[in-house]
C-alpha cells in the first residue's frame, strides 16, 4: 500500500494566485471530485486538501494515475487552457515522498506562513470528508492519526506556532486585542486586504463591513464569507459606524485624512490600521481626539519577531517529522505480513479445531474448557516467535523471504483458498 501511495499538488510555491484560485475547492466540490475518483478509477485513500494556497489530491492507487486525475479537476473545475494550467503541477508518484509531503504539508511547513496555524484543522476537514465517503482505508487512517500526534508534540514541544507570522494574521490578532465585538470596516481588497477578510472569518462574532472600488469584489467575497458590503461612494458613513478601520488601499498618497475626520465630527473613538504602502492613512489623523493609528511597520516588526521564533523551531519540527515518518514506515511494512499471519493463524486454528473433534467427544463440559484454554495458550506461544520474526524482518526489509518460507512450510496459499 505504502507504494501505491501517490498525489497531484498546485501550490503557492508554483502557481501563482490567478491559478490557484481557479482551481480552489469547497467542500462539496472536494467530495463531488472524491465520488468521480471512486467511479472512474480503482482508488482507495483519498484525501482532497484544498485551502487558499494549495490544491492536492492524495489517492492509493496500483497504478499512476497523477495525469488522468489532473485532467479530471481541469474538467470538473470548466478550465478549458487544461496545457497552462497542467504545467503549474507538482505530481508525486513515489509513496515516501508522497507521505513526507502530507506531513510537512500538515505540520505547516510548507505553508506561505511558516507554521500557519489554520493548517491542521483545515487538514482535519479533509480527513473527515475522506470517512464521510467510506474513502479513508486503513493506512489513511493511521497515516492521517500519525500526523495529528506529530503536530500534538509540535504545539507542545516548540514555538513553531507561537505568535502572528504574517502581515494579515498580526493586523487581525491585533485588532481583536482592542477591542470586545468591534465593527469592523475593510477598505481595499488586494492579496493582504483579502486575506484579512479570510482570517477574521474565523471570528462567529465579527461584525465586518466589506468596502472596495470594485463593488463586484467586495460582493464575491462576502457571500463566501457572510460579511456585509457597502458602495465606496458611502466611505464616510461607514467610517463613522465603524470602530475599527483597515485600510488597504493602493494608491499615491493618504485616502484617510485629517480633514476627513474633521468632518466625522462627534464620531467615537476609532482605531486606523494601515496596510498600505505607500500610506493610505495620514499621520495626522491621530491629532483628532480619540483617534488611533497603526502602522504597517509595527505591524511587520511583531510579524517578523514571531516568524524568527518559528523559523528557529523548524529544526526540531523536523527531527519530529522524522521520527514520525519512521514509525508510520514500521507499521506499514507491518501491513505487508499481515495477510500471513491471519494465514498462519487460521492454519493453526484448522489443525487445532480438527484435532478437538478428534479426541473431545466423550469430555465433560468442564474438561472440554480447560482443554480449550490449554490448546489455545499453545497456540499463541507457537505463534509469537513467528510473529515477531516477522515484523523484525519487515523493519530489515527482508519479509518477503520469510513470507515464502511459511506459506511453504505450512501450505498457507492451499488452506487459504480452502476457507
Amino acid at each position: 500500500m505504502y507504494n501505491q501511495f501517490k498525489l497531484i499538488s498546485l501550490s503557492h510555491r508554483n502557481a501563482p494566485l490567478a491559478i490557484r484560485e481557479q482551481l480552489a475547492l469547497n467542500e462539496a466540490e472536494a467530495k463531488s471530485i472524491m465520488l468521480r475518483l471512486k467511479d472512474f478509477f480503482d482508488v482507495s485513500d483519498v484525501l482532497v486538501v484544498s485551502t487558499c494556497n494549495r490544491t492536492e489530491i492524495y489517492y492509493s492507487a496500483s497504478s499512476d494515475l497523477n495525469e488522468d486525475i489532473i485532467k479530471l479537476l481541469l474538467i470538473e473545475k470548466g478550465i478549458v487552457d487544461t496545457d497552462l494550467f497542467k504545467s503549474y503541477f507538482e505530481r508525486f508518484s513515489d509513496g515516501e515522498l508522497a507521505v513526507h509531503h502530507l506531513f510537512q504539508v500538515a505540520t505547516g511547513l510548507q505553508s506561505q506562513v511558516v507554521g500557519d496555524m489554520q493548517i491542521p484543522n483545515q487538514i482535519k476537514h479533509a480527513y473527515q470528508w475522506s470517512a464521510d465517503l467510506n474513502m479513508a482505508g486503513p493506512f489513511l487512517h493511521r497515516l492521517l492519526h500519525t500526523i495529528f500526534f506529530a503536530n500534538k508534540r509540535v504545539a507542545q514541544e516548540t514555538f513553531f506556532r507561537d505568535g502572528a507570522a504574517s502581515i494579515s494574521y498580526a493586523a487581525v490578532e491585533m485588532l481583536e486585542g482592542l477591542m470586545p465585538n468591534p465593527r469592523i470596516l475593510i477598505v481595499g481588497l488586494g492579496e493582504i486586504g483579502a486575506d484579512v477578510c479570510k482570517n477574521l472569518a474565523e471570528n462567529a462574532n465579527a461584525d465586518v463591513t466589506l468596502v472596495n472600488r470594485t463593488r463586484s469584489k467586495s460582493e464575491e467575497l462576502a457571500a463566501t464569507l457572510g460579511f456585509r458590503v457597502a458602495d465606496f461612494a458611502d466611505i464616510e458613513t461607514e467610517v463613522s459606524r465603524a470602530d475599527i478601520i483597515v485600510s488597504s488601499i493602493a494608491r499615491n498618497e493618504p485616502f484617510f485624512t485629517k480633514e476627513m475626520m474633521v468632518r466625522l465630527r462627534g464620531m467615537s473613538f476609532k482605531y486606523f490600521i494601515d496596510l498600505s504602502v505607500p500610506r493610505s492613512v495620514s499621520p495626522e489623523v491621530e491629532e483628532i481626539p480619540g483617534v488611533m493609528l497603526y502602522t504597517i511597520d509595527s505591524i511587520r516588526s511583531k510579524a517578523d519577531a514571531a516568524l524568527h521564533r518559528r523559523l528557529a523551531a523548524v529544526p526540531h519540527v523536523r527531527e519530529i517529522i522524522g521520527e514520525a515518518v519512521l514509525e508510520f514506515n514500521d507499521w506499514s511494512r507491518e501491513m505487508v505480513v499481515s495477510p500471513t499471519i491471519q494465514k498462519l493463524k487460521g492454519a493453526l486454528e484448522q489443525i487445532r479445531k480438527e484435532e478437538l473433534t478428534r479426541f473431545t467427544k466423550n469430555l465433560s463440559d468442564s474438561e472440554l474448557e480447560k482443554v480449550e484454554r490449554i490448546t489455545t495458550s499453545m497456540m499463541q506461544k507457537i505463534l509469537k516467535l513467528p510473529v515477531l520474526q516477522l515484523k523484525a524482518a519487515c523493519k530489515r526489509g527482508e519479509a518477503e523471504t520469510l513470507i515464502d518460507v511459511l506459506n511453504d512450510l505450512f501450505n498457507l496459499e492451499k488452506v487459504s483458498s480452502n476457507h
